[in-house]
């Protein structure tokens, strides 16, 4: 599972431990949490570039892509798609379905297999690790695309850009969130042959999160023990998911009691409305019992979770009050001017609804560039970083090219000497291929494809925005250029710069518009739609290749998962549109910029509105003083990356773990609540102390429980949405007892 904003992958992931060959264990880390896997002297894994060995004692499988593994994976798959809305526009997180789906997977089939008879129609028969991994797979591609519905479609409501009710824009969403996926899968399909097979060990492609993923299938399928331990996360999952789901829903009646305690606003309450205690609750320091990032603060360790809340610290305790001190920023009352008197003291700092942004901003509004910008610079010095990665992914691709040329001349009879040199490749950086011919996707099953779904892209993005041709190829061509950075970055370190690639496209779209002499409206909207497309695509197509990988490893048919890829892909274009639609629906500040206060801070869409903004608005307007603290503040962004990469070297590289996450610190200044940065550490720290005290049991269940705290909620609030449109949720029939303002 990666934990990371707007699917932002790069935020929050550790990379990988790998002890290739080691006597005692292979470690590898999916996001913050390590997958130990003990192993046997005659199972051990020397070389991640070769398929697990083959169990002999395990029974043979025979038909994998069948109805029952296909319909379970396109259930967790919509169950996480559900979550990943939620939690993307609370925010900015969207989680994976990988491990997920495994495990869910394997309990529920495996209780089919052991259930029915083997020759029961659809539900019986035999149950090994490659259904499993079809399971996986599906899984993956239904939980994907909620990325562009927690960042850029939002951001285009909030600029009113599309009609005033997103129920009256479905099936144009549904279009243009086809033409995303199935771009990134068509495109996705014959980089397995490429990153997986190809440059796989030259670039030392492990794909952290994939090989976990393979090995948690693979030990659940074990012959001694697997059942059991499976049955034993399952359970955990099970737990944490259902105390998680009734806590979201159940609490929404009693908000100030169940799910937020405002201990300031207790004490201004107690001190009969009038004592200090409400200026620390104006700047939202309160302690949220949010499972999602209590779990989440699980995941990622302590380094990314602790600098998150220091960002916040650092935005909302010191920054905002020095700028309001100094006139620098201001807020407004947070119940009007016709408000309770008693409640007069309760300021809110982050309005976006401002007459004059640049030249009286709120706090929110003057935070949101420095944190902005920090994040882009960050996320392109983390990629600059691995130049070298980049540069040998060049030259691999050049010998590829290279290799096929030289194949088509030699079977038009002809020979080049240079080719020959130019494609030649050192044997021991070969990989072998476990699927035979007819396991493999055929070219002529994915290029018409590709071919297809790039005309209708310029199609669609011409007809529907009103997009010129050469930028809609434009935005094609950004969403291939930051695919293959993406999957070679995922491959490598487990992090995926989604924040570099939707941001970069935004640039290079922005510059395309300038000068056009069109009007801003449709220049934002070209910006936010061709920023979408590239970075959707990127996502897209990273999480298939990460699919691919999974498969690679448990020996998989590749043409069964792109046939499961597909399916899932079809079932994500409705379901990440309509859940979009059900919050929208439900919570309409969530497309409203003028609202004053909303339960969904959406941190990513923030961040792509004040890009558009910033690329399009001829009267740039952020306040100067904000510019420049952007400037300086994404320096040492920048510095502390280039320290990590090339000061804390050899001996000195143990304090890297010291080194604040950037990307976490700066998100939290886009954030403006701080509940969930504290949530966070909470959850870091349980971690911590738990993996300290009892290591075994830390990596049986840590995940389990995390991915159930997660989920859970994540469908509770789904649950709530659809009691707020019905009129039975908490805001009708449950009471604001201890709240700021009497409202939650």
């Amino acid at each position: 599972m990666n934990a990371a904003p707007n699917a932002e992958k790069d935020v929050f992931a550790n990379g990988l431990d790998l002890k290739v060959g080691s006597q005692d264990k292979s470690e590898y880390s999916d996001g913050g949490v390590k997958v130990d896997v003990e192993e046997s002297d005659e199972d051990k894994i020397i070389d991640p570039y070769v398929p697990f060995p083959v169990d002999p004692n395990a029974p043979v499988e025979g038909k994998i892509l069948r109805i029952r593994s296909i319909v379970l994976g396109l259930i967790c798959g919509s169950l996480v798609n559900a979550s990943n809305v939620y939690l993307g526009l609370k925010t900015g997180w969207t989680f994976g379905a990988n491990l997920f789906g495994a495990i869910v997977g394997f309990a529920v089939i495996k209780f089919f297999s052991v259930t029915f008879a083997e020759n029961f129609p659809i539900l019986g028969g035999k149950f090994g690790p490659k259904e499993n991994n079809i399971i996986q797979t599906t899984a993956t591609a239904a939980g994907g695309l909620s990325s562009i519905f927690v960042s850029a479609i939002p951001a285009m409501y909030q600029l009113k850009l599309l009609s005033d009710d997103p129920t009256k824009d479905f099936w144009r969403i549904v279009s243009f969130t086809a033409v995303c996926s199935y771009f990134g899968f068509f495109f996705a399909t014959p980089l397995r042959k490429f990153f997986i097979i190809y440059v796989a060990r030259e670039l030392s492609l492990i794909f952290p999160t994939g090989t976990a993923t393979a090995m948690t299938i693979r030990s659940m399928h074990a012959a001694v023990g697997g059942e059991a331990m499976a049955k034993a996360k399952t359970k955990a999952l099970g737990y944490a998911f259902a105390g998680a789901f009734v806590l979201r829903v159940v609490s929404q009646y009693c908000l100030g009691i169940l799910w937020d305690w405002h201990f300031f606003t207790w004490f201004y309450i107690w001190g009969k409305y009038n004592n200090l205690a409400i200026h620390v609750e104006n700047w939202g320091w309160y302690l949220e019992f949010t499972p999602a990032f209590i779990g989440s603060g699980m995941l990622v360790g302590l380094n990314p979770a602790y600098s998150f809340f220091g960002g916040s610290v650092l935005a909302w305790g010191i920054i905002g009050p020095a700028l309001v001190h100094n006139g620098a920023a201001y807020g407004v009352q947070a119940l009007g001017p016709d408000g309770d008197p008693k409640w007069n003291d309760y300021i809110s700092f982050a309005s976006f609804n401002l007459k004059d942004p640049k030249n009286h901003p709120s706090p929110r509004y003057w935070l949101l560039w420095p944190g902005v910008l920090c994040m882009i610079v960050v996320s392109f010095t983390e990629l600059f970083c691995q130049w070298k990665i980049i540069w040998f992914a060049g030259r691999s691709i050049a010998r590829a090219a290279s290799a096929g040329l030289n194949s088509a001349m030699k079977a038009a009879g002809k020979n080049s000497p240079f080719l020959e040199r130019a494609s030649h490749m050192e044997r021991k950086n070969l990989v072998q291929d476990s699927a035979t011919d007819d396991e493999q996707v055929k070219w002529w099953m994915w290029f018409p494809g590709l071919v297809a779904v790039i005309i209708l892209t310029c199609v669609v993005l011409g007809l529907q925005y009103q997009m010129p041709v050469g930028m809609a190829i434009l935005s094609i061509f950004l969403g291939f250029v930051f695919s293959f950075l993406a999957i070679q970055c995922t491959g490598v370190t487990d992090i995926t710069p989604l924040t570099a690639a939707s941001k970069a496209s935004q640039l290079v779209l922005g510059g395309a518009t300038t000068g056009q002499g069109w009007e801003l409206q449709r220049a934002q909207t070209l910006n936010l739609i061709g920023g979408a497309i590239a970075s959707g695509s990127a996502n897209q197509s990273t999480d298939l290749t990460i699919d691919f990988r999974v498969g690679f490893l448990l020996r998989t048919p590749p043409k069964l998962q792109w046939v499961a890829q597909g399916i899932g892909s079809l079932v994500a274009v409705f379901l990440a549109p309509g859940m979009f639609i059900l919050f929208a629906k439900a919570y309409p500040c969530i497309i409203d910029l003028e609202a004053e206060t909303c339960p969904f801070a959406a941190p990513s869409v923030g961040a792509w509105r004040a890009v558009a903004i910033a690329v399009t608005d001829p009267t740039f307007p952020i306040p100067p003083s904000s510019g420049i603290f952007a400037v300086c503040f994404s320096v040492l962004g920048a510095l502390t990356i280039i320290l990590k990469y090339y000061g804390l070297k050899g001996k000195w590289a143990k304090y890297r773990a010291y080194i604040p996450n950037m990307m976490a610190v700066a998100l939290a200044f886009v954030l403006p609540q701080t509940q969930y940065g504290t949530a966070m550490i909470i959850g870091a720290t349980i971690a911590h102390w738990w993996a300290k005290k009892s290591h075994a049991s830390f990596d049986s269940y840590c995940y389990a429980v995390a991915a159930g705290l997660i989920s859970g909620e994540g469908i509770g609030g789904v649950v709530n949405a659809i009691f707020q449109i019905a009129g039975i949720s908490g805001d009708k029939y449950g009471t604001n007892i201890a709240c700021p303002g009497d409202f939650c």
